[in-house]
């Protein structure tokens, strides 16, 4: 997601969105270490995606 996109969001929502990356990055981390996962740049860009929520977050101080 692009960060004007997150930008747009209201707070609780991106609070939310945040929620869910977290559990999709752990979930991605434990397929990654029994070999299911297949695209393993999937867990650097959740990753990132969680940074960006966190920096809207303070930026805004929301």
């Amino acid at each position: 997601m692009k960060p004007g996109e997150m930008r747009a969001k209201p707070a609780a929502e991106l609070k939310q969105l945040k929620e869910k990356m977290e559990k999709e990055l752990m979930d991605a981390r434990f397929k990654n270490i029994t070999g299911q996962l297949k695209n393993k740049g999937s867990v650097r860009k959740i990753r990132r995606d969680i940074a960006r929520i966190n920096t809207i977050l303070k930026e805004s101080g929301k």
